[in-house]
């Protein structure tokens, strides 16, 4: 199955660009569909669960809308943001009218909340929060002391007992005269990061890193130090949790070649950048300190 968080943000693409549709959106559904996963995840075949939100929020629209402006009496529908009336509907769609025990009350909500911190504005978040919160306590609060089978099997693994993945990952530059620009790739959910992906197991960390890169960027690179680790817990609906633990190096590019973006969901950008833009780039917080090390070598 695809990734739920990625088919909810595409899910949510569709939906606002249906928005703004005059007549009948439903005609445009699968157009649109097919439209928004080439541009923001190139590859990705299992579309099912974008379909299912988006034919799911159309067709229960007019009820979505109702619910909403009786949560929110002071912000007629009109008048709330695109982007923040279309996570909504999303969001309730998935509250009220999903199978709970496919989507649980406090998923369909949470996911929610990080689709309006990702894609709307600086109270997004807050005001998306309000509304479905008041739904959730006029349903009677359904699920609040519930904790899946399967999550109480992850949450029992301990730390130490974990599965360890390998990544390699790096920060890619290219030195022009006395201009430094870096290459970055750019997700799906609006963040620059660095080019990253599996070290398979026995090989050797750097070969595998060089590999990484030309797949996912298109370019080779020539590997000069070693930055530093970072380690983060990933879930897989299959697997339970991992720790994944990525090695970073610093890659050297001869000239500044174009870059090539390998089709796969989750990325759906790669560009150089000027030293001097990068601190203004809307980055992840683990990928900062990686960064800054590398910036403060290729200045020094």
């Amino acid at each position: 199955m695809a990734n739920r968080h990625l088919c909810r943000s595409l899910a949510m693409q569709v939906l606002f660009e249906l928005d703004f549709r005059d007549g009948n959106p439903a005609k445009k559904i699968d157009e649109t569909i097919e439209r928004v996963v080439n541009e923001f995840a190139p590859g990705m075949e299992d579309l099912s669960y974008v379909k299912e939100v988006v034919d799911g929020v159309v067709s229960h629209q007019d009820k979505i809308d109702a619910i909403v402006e009786k949560a929110a009496p002071d912000w007629p529908i009109e008048q709330i943001a695109a982007v923040d009336r279309n996570i909504l509907r999303l969001g309730l769609y998935e509250l009220i009218f999903s199978d709970r025990a496919d989507v649980p009350a406090k998923v369909a909500i949470n996911e929610a909340i990080e689709l309006a911190k990702t894609f709307g504005g600086e109270s997004s978040g807050r005001f998306v929060n309000g509304v479905l919160g008041t739904v959730y306590k006029e349903l009677g609060e359904p699920g609040k002391n519930d904790v899946s089978t399967k999550k109480k099997k992850i949450l029992d693994i301990p730390y130490d007992q974990m599965p360890i993945e390998k990544l390699g990952g790096a920060v890619v530059f290219s030195k022009i005269g006395d201009e430094v620009f870096l290459a970055m790739v750019h997700d799906v959910f609006g963040r620059w990061t660095l080019s990253k992906g599996h070290i398979d197991e026995g090989e050797d960390v750097k070969a595998g890193t060089i590999r990484e890169i030309k797949a996912e960027m298109g370019i080779d690179i020539k590997i000069s130090e070693e930055l530093g680790t970072n380690e983060y817990i990933a879930s897989d609906p299959e697997k339970g949790k991992t720790r994944r633990q990525v090695s970073y190096f610093l890659g050297e590019v001869k000239g500044k070649p174009e870059l090539t973006l390998e089709k796969k969901g989750g990325l759906d950008n790669v560009k150089w950048f000027p030293l001097a833009e990068v601190p203004e780039l809307n980055m992840y917080d683990d990928m900062v300190p990686i960064i800054t090390k590398a910036i403060k070598i290729l200045v020094t």
